[in-house]
């Protein structure tokens, strides 16, 4: 195999060659030689249970350690679904190079080859045949491996024509639809006093009056953390009634509309909310300043771009998929 048949252009290749697509990755993980059931059949082409397992293997191992139980079967029976799909559709990519005709010459997987020895091994051949035998791959079933990559990447290249440009415009809508993102996270460092209101023993009165009473004492210059550690019945009473960093939707709605607008270093008034009195002083605080356009014009580019490529690559998946025979089982 030394010509292409119809060129899909070297120069394309040769930029693919080296970016790993998500389509592909599931070559490098699957083990085609455990054959112990069929998941899938592609236009002929069989896909094994082992194979999928493989893929999926990586992201099991991860949601073992997230969950337990009927929810972990689910998220493994999705892991593994997710796994087929992937397989299916590098399937259908390989099978429509193969339709269309194309080649890889023979010198582009060699020179791959040996720009993974020379980058991986550091140029010693030996070290690199080892580490396949070691992994139970010969050089050839490699060298098929880095072939169904590179061919791959370049039906991706030659199918999924992005626009380079994307124009301020689209740019100015997702930043003001997203201004979130660019927001840093507010915060502010609380304490609390909190007196229960016991409506339910009719002593409602007389703790409202102890809440008065304690904050006329935090306004006459007591310490507001020795006066929670004496008066507040919250969880964080030992430590000085010192609740932390916190942010939005922490705390109820009520409490927290007070919280965010106090000026540092003030207390605030008594505040009843569920028949509780509470006191609260703000520390300090940090964020929500937001950032300029300007500083994230670049980043939003590439995270259109990035969408627009993943759109253009699903319909084109799309469209394989609806030109083929699939059968799952």
């Amino acid at each position: 195999m030394t010509r292409m048949v119809r060129p899909l252009g070297l120069a394309v290749l040769a930029a693919l060659a080296l970016a790993l697509s998500p389509l592909c990755c599931a070559a490098y993980a699957a083990d085609a030689q455990v054959i112990d059931g069929i998941a899938a059949v592609v236009n002929g082409d069989v896909i094994t249970l082992s194979q999928v397992r493989s893929v999926s293997e990586p992201r099991e191992k991860l949601l073992h350690s997230q969950y337990t139980g009927d929810e972990l079967v689910a998220k493994i029976k999705e892991a593994r679904q997710a796994a087929l799909q992937d397989l299916i559709d590098r399937q259908l990519v390989l099978q429509a190079f193969k339709d269309e005709k194309f080649q890889i010459p023979d010198y582009v997987v060699e020179d791959r080859v040996h720009e993974i020895i020379r980058e991986s091994f550091g140029g010693d051949r030996n070290t690199f045949i080892k580490t396949l035998e070691a992994q139970n791959y010969t050089l050839g079933e490699f060298k098929q491996m880095e072939l169904e990559r590179i061919i791959l990447a370049a039906m991706r290249g030659k199918n999924v024509k992005v626009n380079t440009i994307i124009s301020p415009a689209k740019v100015d809508e997702y930043y003001r639809k997203h201004i979130d993102q660019f927001t840093a996270k507010e915060e502010v460092k609380l304490r609390m006093i909190m007196i229960p209101g016991k409506a339910d023993t009719g002593n409602s009165a007389a703790q409202r009056a102890m809440a008065e009473e304690v904050l006329g004492k935090l306004a006459s210059g007591a310490e507001f953390d020795r006066t929670a550690q004496v008066y507040s019945e919250d969880s964080t009473r030992d430590l000085g009634g010192d609740w932390g960093w916190i942010e939005r939707k922490t705390l109820a709605e009520p409490l927290e509309k007070v919280a965010f607008n106090l000026p540092i270093g003030k207390i605030s008034g008594i505040i009843e909310f569920s028949g509780n009195y509470y006191i609260l002083k703000i520390e300090d605080k940090r964020g929500g300043s937001v950032q300029a356009l300007a500083q994230v014009r670049s980043d939003i580019e590439k995270l259109l771009l990035q969408q627009e490529a993943q759109h253009l690559q699903e319909r084109w998946l799309t469209s394989l998929r609806s030109k083929a025979f699939i059968k799952t089982f």
